[in-house]
């Protein structure tokens, strides 16, 4: 019998034992919240900044396109020059065609792969560059291709 008045003393540490689990329990779930919360920012931040970094590449792509044809125009018309008095004006000048018309194949590439992509662009704090340059001075530099060709030929 002495067991008796025993249990309901043991009986309340285990209720303060429960009590303070619970408040425990309580104080972990509010952390895991908060913790969510700043892994969802960290995550939309992490988001953004790669939406960023795929425009600056495709802008970059495209930026070396570019690149690649001013230098195939001018290899061109340096071929026609350099060329002429070495080997038979036929073969000067169809060395100078193929790179020029190389260069005008990487002005219309460089637009294609900029402005029609499969994929739509993510949506980002960077400023594209705005089609309304793009076009014109790629329309320039096709002009520009053209006309070298011409030249290459007649002159």
């Amino acid at each position: 019998m002495n067991d008796l008045p025993n249990k309901p003393a043991a009986i309340k540490p285990a209720a303060v034992e429960a009590a303070q689990a619970a408040t425990t329990l309580a104080e972990s779930g509010k952390q895991v919240e908060r913790s969510t919360r700043q892994v969802s920012a960290d995550t939309n931040s992490q988001v953004q900044l790669a939406a960023d970094r795929t425009l600056l590449a495709a802008e970059r792509t495209y930026a070396a396109w570019v690149r690649t044809a001013l230098a195939a125009l001018a290899s061109g018309i340096g071929a026609r020059a350099l060329l002429q008095d070495i080997v038979p004006l036929w073969l000067a000048k169809a060395t100078a065609s193929v790179l020029v018309v190389f260069a005008g194949f990487c002005v219309v590439a460089a637009v294609w792969r900029h402005l029609w992509q499969p994929v739509p662009p993510p949506v980002t704090d960077v400023r594209p560059v705005p089609r309304m340059v793009l076009l014109p001075m790629n329309a320039f530099l096709l002009l520009v291709a053209v006309a070298a060709l011409v030249g290459i030929w007649v002159g």
